[in-house]
């Protein structure tokens, strides 16, 4: 999948993706958003089987044919990006070393944006290629 013009290459966390998926909150929107193709959401290995992991707690409660009609919702709609190894990177020092995996998806996939509301992230504002938003930053572009 080739870049579009004017399409927003996005990177949106683990914990964002969750929350749209499977709550019917403030984040609930990003499901339209991104299977109309307003972004492409940009996934790797590693952020892909993260949100199975995480789609797995018990604390979820969901059957294996859940998980996966679950992520269909998403998955399906983002580009793959091959992430050899993040540290051929120029990534800024993050205080959590499992948040690197965002970072290096979102210099591999050339993201113009890396949507979370993750503090150890959002602490990195300003000092990325790619802009560092909260979601609700990040829908200010489009409302």
């Amino acid at each position: 999948m080739g870049a579009q013009p004017g399409v927003t290459r996005v990177v949106f966390d683990t914990n964002t993706v969750i929350s749209a998926l499977l709550f019917r909150g403030a984040l609930s929107w990003l499901v339209e958003h991104w299977h109309s193709r307003a972004s492409i959401p940009l996934v790797s290995r590693a952020t892909a089987n993260e949100l199975l992991c995480v789609l797995a707690y018990p604390k979820f409660g969901l059957s294996d044919a859940k998980i996966e009609a679950i992520a269909a919702r998403y998955v399906p709609f983002a580009e793959r990006v091959e992430v050899e190894d993040e540290s051929t990177f120029a990534l800024p020092e993050c205080r959590d070393p499992k948040d690197r995996m965002f970072l290096a998806l979102a210099e591999a996939g050339r993201a113009d944006v890396l949507v979370t509301g993750d503090d150890d992230l959002l602490a990195l504002q300003g000092q990325t290629r790619f802009l560092v938003e909260t979601p609700a930053q990040y829908r200010a572009q489009f409302v």
